[in-house]
């Protein structure tokens, strides 16, 4: 039987939502910051959910590590994405393992039943990463900034979204096997049909003579009539 559609739509999709949630976990660009007053013009701080770095566009000189005077990291959108975008991570994981388990790419029937759940677990690590991606860019614009400054969104928040996009979309593909077992339950089960359990040569119902015509034969013994033949007469 050939991997069904939507199980393979979900093992393409959900690798890729990791990798775009995972890199823009880790990156420092969930905002940057622009046109600072008093610093040179072409100098571009860059804040992430773990640290911040700053880079003259001019010499490209980046430098990460940079001390938090305004108190960025302690706001509280950049402390749930601290805490969800991790659990998101593990979570995308446990459920890639649950699927492949259940997708059995290497049998001939797949595991409908675990592949539904694998697909609900990848759903809610979506869901996990979407909700601190959706409120950090809700307080993009009120989180602690030099005053005069320009705020653009980074491209580690655009890689958050899509991941996450993509996690939820796999992890509707593969909770679809669910209408498979469901559908197994409901179909109703027919009763055995004796006939064709005791196989095609059986003899069930068929009318058998209870006397053996071939007894006499087998004895050596020839079968004499009673009748009277024409040399009687």
């Amino acid at each position: 039987m050939r991997t069904p559609t939507v199980m393979i739509v979900g093992l393409v999709l959900c690798p890729c939502g990791l990798l775009l949630t995972l890199t823009g976990t880790l990156a420092p660009s969930w905002r940057q910051v622009s046109l600072i007053p008093n610093q040179p013009i072409d100098l571009i701080l860059e804040q992430g959910i773990w640290d911040m770095c700053r880079e003259q566009q001019s010499s490209h000189d980046r430098r990460c590590g940079q001390a938090d005077e305004l108190g960025y990291l302690e706001q509280v959108p950049v402390r749930v994405a601290q805490g969800l975008m991790p659990t998101s991570l593990v979570l995308t994981l446990l459920g890639l393992v649950v699927a492949a388990l259940g997708v059995r790419c290497w049998q001939k029937e797949p595991w409908h039943l675990l592949a539904g759940v694998a697909g609900l677990v990848l759903l809610l690590s979506g869901l996990l990463s979407l909700v601190p991606a959706s409120w950090y860019t809700h307080e993009l614009w009120a989180l602690p900034a030099p005053v005069g400054s320009t705020l653009v969104v980074g491209y580690s928040l655009v890689l958050s979204y899509l991941g996450s996009c993509m996690e939820i979309l796999g992890g509707l593909a593969l909770a679809l096997s669910f209408h498979h077992c469901c559908k197994e339950r409901r179909a109703p089960k027919l009763p055995p049909n004796p006939v064709l359990e005791a196989g095609p040569c059986s003899t069930t119902g068929a009318y058998r003579n209870p006397w053996d015509v071939l007894e006499d034969e087998r004895d050596g013994r020839h079968w004499r009539s009673t009748l009277p033949c024409d040399s009687d007469l």
